[in-house]
């Protein structure tokens, strides 16, 4: 079975556990081992000791589809080759795109964007006065913050609870709203809080940099420490937890490095390691490159991290200011940080092409690179599907999007 149809079939299993809404509740309780009780009524929810646990399911729900699309977008956009013999991948691959191949996919996100959506305003309700200056509040927030840049990043058209298609950017702009709001509630939530309004300040300026806004962006990852990381949490616990770029480069050898930009730099960078595993890939034919990067199901995938930040600003300086030395001064200050060489340019065009190399390098394996290969206009994408286009499940019920 390939990984989008076990993504979809345990999906599906989600669903049928009650509403939506109540399948996270469930969820949480089964993740954090306690036994499950069978449906819970809507209105017990509706209690503020029932906020935390709330937030903890969106975090699960971001955390199960993040992952998968680093592993299937990865694929898609030439980061990793895949070693096995699965239709979706191999379409993947091909730079082929299906909306029979993206189900699980297309799903999940949109899961993850619900889920938060909903328990924020169900968490206004009960939270009144306090929704403002709840920390709660806060990260809920920042995961549907996320969860819309992870669509903006990755499909082809905004679809909203069986909408009609519309703009993509759609998604950025709905996820600087909740990144704002994050801050604010953060704030107003004390210092205990601090973390989370950091994260907000980073998902802030990766989207405001995706809608073209290069001094917002820069302003806001100025908040950000170069050596913070806000992170997507796995674990062994079970399947739903693990971190499945693992399970497949470890336990079962469905992808590799081969072939590939990491496999060019031949382990000269400790941020894009490889194993050489002398044997070929579940497909027989493929030479297993063992990617080294996530070493086990609880490796943990950053999200917004200060690094990130950085060569935000340092692409502000060059397409806004054209300053070639202070945007590679802040990106020799990654490389620095990381161990390896510093870099030189004399143009902004050169500059520009070092730091591409650098956001490969720095975002590899973390579900970034099809964007950066779409807002470059990357000749990798000639004659490839460049996106994530509405799901045939979505088509098939969705009457905005039948017929078109």
């Amino acid at each position: 079975m390939s990984r989008e149809n076990e993504l979809l079939r345990h999906g599906r299993s989600l669903w049928r556990l009650a509403t939506p809404y109540l399948a996270t509740a469930l969820l949480v309780a089964c993740d954090l081992g306690v036994t499950n009780p069978g449906r819970i009524e809507d209105e017990a929810l509706n209690n503020a000791t029932a906020m935390g646990p709330l937030v903890t399911g969106m975090a699960g729900d971001f955390a199960t589809i993040y992952d998968n699309m680093a592993y299937f977008m990865g694929i898609a956009s030439g980061e990793i080759t895949h070693s096995g013999a699965f239709e979706t991948e191999q379409f993947l691959a091909r730079g082929e795109i299906e909306p029979r191949h993206v189900n699980g996919m297309w799903g999940q996100m949109h899961r993850a964007r619900w889920v938060a959506e909903q328990g924020l305003a169900r968490m206004q309700t009960v939270l009144g006065d306090a929704f403002t200056s709840s920390a709660l509040a806060a990260e809920a927030n920042l995961w549907a913050g996320f969860a819309n840049r992870m669509l903006g990043e990755n499909v082809c058209v905004s679809v909203f609870d069986g909408g009609p298609p519309g703009d993509v950017l759609d998604y950025f702009r709905r996820a600087e709203t909740n990144f704002t709001d994050a801050m604010a509630m953060a704030q107003a939530a004390g210092s205990t809080a601090a973390t989370l309004r950091t994260a907000a300040y980073g998902g802030r300026a990766q989207v405001r940099a995706a809608l073209g806004d290069w001094a917002g962006a820069a302003t806001d990852a100025q908040q950000v420490a170069s050596t913070f990381r806000y992170q997507a949490i796995y674990s062994a616990a079970n399947s739903r937890e693990y971190n499945w770029l693992y399970n497949e480069s470890f336990a079962r050898n469905y992808f590799s490095v081969y072939g590939t930009f990491a496999a060019s730099l031949n382990n000269t960078d400790p941020r894009m390691p490889f194993l050489n595993l002398n044997k070929n890939g579940a497909d027989g034919k493929t030479p297993a490159y063992q990617q080294r990067k996530y070493l086990s199901y609880s490796a943990a995938i950053d999200i917004a991290a200060g690094d990130e930040m950085r060569l935000i600003e340092a692409e502000k300086l060059l397409r806004v200011d054209a300053d070639v030395s202070g945007a590679m001064g802040l990106i020799n200050g990654v490389r620095t940080a990381a161990g390896v060489p510093t870099k030189t340019a004399s143009t902004v065009a050169e500059a520009m092409a070092v730091l591409r190399t650098e956001r490969d390098i720095v975002l590899w394996l973390e579900t970034r690179h099809l964007w950066d290969l779409q807002r470059f206009d990357d000749p990798f994408l000639s004659g490839r599907d460049r996106c994530v286009p509405p799901s045939e499940n979505e088509q098939n019920t969705n009457p905005n999007l039948q017929g078109s």
